[in-house]
């Protein structure tokens, strides 16, 4: 047994748990220690994590590992871990916009940037995908914020306010579609489904809720009843996207698989009625092996960034209130989205807001498998 100091986050409707790298690289020496660690501290292969800190659910069973970075115009370099649940599994093929926004206020927090007087903005870079994100979080004064009142969809927590931008998200058509179709038809069981795949974000499979026989804004059991064509559909999406080959274990963490469907009047989670005026496009998503409680944000980057597809699945189901912004009507409500093109009408960057705060700072007593302890203690 070793003692890992960790600092428990949650940023928006998640979760994580973020590491100093100086913290933990010590006691790893390959991907496989990392895994053995994360694992253990989170009390994976149990359905409750009781013995670790892992919350028994995807979006509270997330970890990244945080250090300053050495390439110039970037602050802080992150590798986020999505640790399973019931195996002592870790997916490193993703990022997570939720557990990034508490990157940006845990980098200010600890001092891993310089506070400005009126805003500090966090240059980061996702490890898993190359992805480059900015947070930007308000320090008057240069004093730095501990809590705030900002809310978003899926919780009433609040929280300090961060807003979070995707930026240089496809340089061309054939970076964000690729396959450089609009709509990629897959066919299951003798029954056609339509999709728009991206990589924006994240990579994302977005289909058509109508070829399911669903609106796209139903509640999440109704989607879970669809699950296991949602899962082949995404194995079917891994190979189109070059994200697996036909040998390879299954991967449940990318892409990220959903359904689109047009704005419908609903009930959210919460048991609040939303107007089908009031948003732009319904989205349910899985995530994981269930149907995601929100959306996660790099998700929502994939959703606004499918929105600039003509003829695409999400661009078809969406009716657009102005220029500018996408409104994702999710299970827990409503997203607000901010979208800019470049000269060329390209997707330039994509922001979102949430609310993060830091709930503990820990010493966890992490108890690994003897041949990892051995390593450690080496």
């Amino acid at each position: 047994m070793f003692t890992l100091r960790g600092t428990w986050m949650r940023g928006g409707t998640s979760k994580c748990w973020l590491f100093n790298a100086v913290d933990i690289d010590p006691y790893i020496a390959d991907a496989g220690g990392l895994d053995a660690i994360l694992t253990a501290a989170f009390g994976s292969g149990d359905p409750r994590q009781l013995d670790g800190v892992g919350g028994g659910s995807s979006t509270t069973s997330k970890a990244a590992i945080v250090r300053r970075s050495a390439t110039p115009g970037i602050d802080v370099d992150y590798l986020f871990a999505q640790v399973a649940v019931e195996n002592r599994t870790v997916e490193w093929g993703s990022n997570c916009g939720n557990c990034a926004t508490a990157i940006g206020l845990y980098a200010v927090q600890a001092g891993l940037v310089p506070v400005g007087n009126t805003v500090t903005v966090v240059r980061m870079r996702n490890e898993n995908t190359g992805a480059i994100l900015a947070a930007d979080i308000a320090t008057p004064g240069g004093r730095v914020p501990t809590e705030g009142d900002a809310a978003v969809p899926g919780t009433t927590a609040l929280g300090v306010p961060v807003g979070l931008t995707f930026t240089d998200l496809a340089a061309d058509r054939v970076s964000l579609l690729p396959t450089g179709e609009a709509v990629d038809r897959i066919e299951l069981d003798g029954k056609e489904y339509r999709g728009t795949l991206v990589r924006a974000g994240a990579p994302a499979a977005l289909f058509d809720a109508s070829d399911l026989g669903l609106g796209g804004s139903e509640p999440n059991d109704v989607l879970g009843l669809h699950l296991p064509v949602l899962v082949a559909l995404r194995r079917q999406a891994a190979l189109r996207m070059g994200l697996s080959a036909p040998d390879e274990p299954i991967t449940h963490a990318i892409p990220k698989v959903g359904v689109v469907g047009p704005p419908r009047d609903y009930r959210t989670t919460a048991g609040v009625d939303v107007d089908a005026a009031d948003y732009d496009i319904s989205v349910r998503m899985l995530s994981m092996m269930a149907p995601h409680p929100a959306i996660g944000l790099t998700s929502a980057v994939a959703v606004a960034a499918a929105a600039t597809v003509s003829g695409g699945v999400v661009a078809t189901n969406a009716r657009i209130g102005w220029p500018g912004s996408i409104r994702i009507g999710t299970a827990a409500g409503v997203l607000d989205v901010d979208i800019a093109l470049d000269s060329a009408g390209l997707l330039h960057s994509v922001t979102l807001r949430r609310a993060v705060r830091r709930i503990a700072t820990a010493e966890l007593f992490v108890a690994v498998p003897s041949p990892i302890l051995a390593k450690v203690g080496s």
